[in-house]
């Protein structure tokens, strides 16, 4: 249903009795969610957003952040989870298994998923109802890639021969809504454009991830399970399609079922660049992987973004950088592992890395820009438009006078009495903020020099008298007993929940950090006497815009007269008031001329009847 991109008619903020309405849904319709779990989509203390659209289908998320939940018709009986909240929490829902990876290529194109093209364990097909929800993910890869509606129950399916169509997908990694999020991402290196394979990371690591545990089987035959009818013309890059016998038909899952794969490749495919790819040589691989890495170190990669996990260096970085049309497969260097190859980088002086123990993942900690292979690199030139700024004709991301505008808006963390025995623990400053990255760091720094991590089952940590008290202290109720032992995943959360929130708000060289959640600029339309419309605009204040230089220009944009006031019971914060209904034209021009994220304008019109 989000096949193609849509405006939302409005977007509110959810009143206290509405969010723990939502929060009471979520436990029904999601069943295997613990109070924990719905923590971590929806914070206790974080303002929820409902943004409203044409189509009557309403998206939930938190206030300056992703896309969590959305609602189908509106009415609360069939709201899913988005991408966004499955990579935060993967088992939300259960999930069918794709029989390999070409198979996601056509999941990704809007296709719904067919039968033949899911792997059935050794036990047998799970048990399921009709309508049910469900995730649908890639062997190898934890992170799911789309969700949808069981379109019959398991007994139905075995009386029908696994035929048929299983899950109707409602929403899908790459689809409209997974781009309508600021900033939207990828969880792991095994996500392309077009397709999502086995995460490279979770295979170089020692132990797998928890979560990859029922990834684990992986499957030799051919993609099939597509409806063919549910393609897209175009929606498929053809130098990447198996390759199809001639009397292909309209069932994609029997066409497909003739493929050989093994050993992890990629079926045959017709482009004759993807066969150059897959004849290089071991060291042919080690140069471009080497080339793409000092490509990224000198184009994308700042030093305020270290450390950094080394799935987010691989996908966010050192893959965007690979030769247009090319294929980067760490698998077929002479390292075979992420984590060696970095290992190796860092033995070598060019960046400083090293391996988390607590998340089995390699962490890159620093660059060193004096290397000799760093400086005598030269990058290559690339005229792309910077992610996640609004860029789409020459007066995009200008204020009045052209000048750019450069606005970042980051939420930030300020340790409380609660916490801050933990950082003087680990020797960190308690009068700075940190990102949530940084502050989740801190309390597994504490907890690995504690040995907190349970021998037994190192996925748990043990509470000291210090942990426990800075985690749930006064936050227990009284004649319930503090936790002994707490699962890691869990420790994050619940130690930022215990943090006092604000958020940095930087434009150009003006920068400022504000007491809590980010609060949205305010568009709205009524009508005054006369029968005359009129636009109200306030909370200009939070992105650091000037209320009186503000009303001028929109005096000559709109060619209307414009007042400022301050307004009622708000000190230092003023409203601009706009003759006549510019309430879209003044939203765009926010987002266009002054770089204001969509999710952080509000509209209502009044006017409508």
């Amino acid at each position: 249903m989000f096949k193609k991109s849509a405006e939302a008619k409005s977007l509110q903020r959810l009143s206290g009795a509405d969010r723990k309405k939502l929060r009471r849904t979520m436990k029904e319709r999601f069943p295997q969610a613990s109070d924990t779990d719905v923590d971590i989509i929806f914070p206790a203390k974080a303002e929820v957003t409902v943004m409203k659209f044409p189509n009557r289908a309403h998206v939930y998320g938190v206030e300056g952040g992703f896309p969590m939940l959305f609602d189908i018709d509106g009415r609360g009986s069939e709201i899913f989870p988005t991408v966004y909240a499955l990579w935060k929490v993967p088992h939300l829902l259960p999930s069918f298994e794709l029989k390999g990876g070409e198979v996601s290529r056509y999941v990704l194109g809007g296709a719904d998923l067919m039968f033949p093209g899911i792997s059935i364990p050794p036990e047998g097909l799970p048990s399921f109802l009709e309508g049910q929800p469900w995730a649908v993910k890639v062997p190898g890869n934890p992170a799911p890639i789309a969700v949808g509606t069981t379109t019959m129950s398991s007994a139905q399916a075995m009386k029908a021969g696994l035929r048929g169509k299983a899950l109707r997908i409602t929403h899908y990694y790459r689809d409209s809504l997974w781009e309508s999020a600021e900033g939207h991402y990828v969880p792991n290196a095994g996500f392309f454009e077009d397709i999502v394979v086995e995460d490279p990371a979770s295979s170089s690591m020692c132990q797998p991830s928890e979560g990859a545990q029922h990834d684990a089987v992986r499957s030799e035959e051919g993609p099939e399970g597509v409806e063919a009818s549910e393609i897209p013309p175009g929606d498929v890059d053809s130098s990447a399609q198996p390759a199809l016998g001639d009397g292909a038909s309209d069932d994609v899952s029997s066409n497909l079922s003739g493929l050989n794969i093994s050993d992890g490749t990629s079926a045959e495919v017709v482009a004759n660049d993807d066969k150059d790819q897959r004849n290089l040589s071991s060291a042919e691989v080690d140069a471009l992987l080497d080339r793409c890495l000092l490509q990224a170190l000198h184009t994308s990669l700042k030093d305020k973004d270290l450390p950094m996990p080394g799935s987010t260096l691989w996908s966010g970085h050192v893959l965007p950088c690979r030769p247009p049309g090319s294929t980067l497969d760490i698998k077929k260097s002479s390292y075979k592992k992420l984590s060696k190859w970095l290992q190796s980088k860092s033995s070598a002086g060019l960046i400083s890395a090293k391996e988390d123990k607590h998340k089995k993942e390699i962490i890159l900690l620093s660059v060193n820009r004096a290397h000799s292979e760093y400086q005598s690199f030269r990058p290559e030139k690339k005229r792309e438009p910077e992610a996640g700024r609004p860029n789409s004709d020459s007066s995009a991301g200008q204020g009045p006078h052209g000048a750019a505008v450069q606005l970042d808006v980051v939420e930030v963390y300020k340790p409380t009495s609660h916490v801050n025995p933990i950082f003087a623990a680990v020797g960190v400053d308690t009068g700075r903020f940190y990102t949530a990255p940084e502050a989740t760091d801190v309390v597994f720094r504490y907890v690995e020099e504690g040995r907190l991590a349970k021998p037994s089952d190192k996925s748990m940590v043990v509470l000291d008298a210090t942990l426990c008290d800075a985690l749930y202290k006064g936050a227990i109720k009284k004649g319930s007993s503090y936790p002994t032992e707490v699962h890691k995943r869990e420790v994050g959360p619940a130690f930022l929940g215990r943090m006092q929130v604000h958020h940095l708000v930087t434009r150009g060289a003006e920068s400022t950090v504000r007491k809590g959640a980010v609060r949205a600029v305010q568009i709205m339309t009524e009508w005054r006497q006369g029968n005359k419309k009129v636009t109200r605009l306030s909370g200009l204040e939070t992105f650091l815009l000037d209320a009186d230089a503000l009303a001028a220009e929109l005096q000559k944009k709109f060619a209307c007269s414009t007042t400022v006031s301050e307004l009622p019971g708000k000190k230092g914060q003023n409203e601009v008031l706009v003759q006549g209904g510019v309430i879209e034209d003044l939203a765009r021009h926010l987002v266009d001329h002054y770089g204001i994220p969509k999710r952080f304008i509000e509209v209502l019109d009044k006017t409508k009847r």
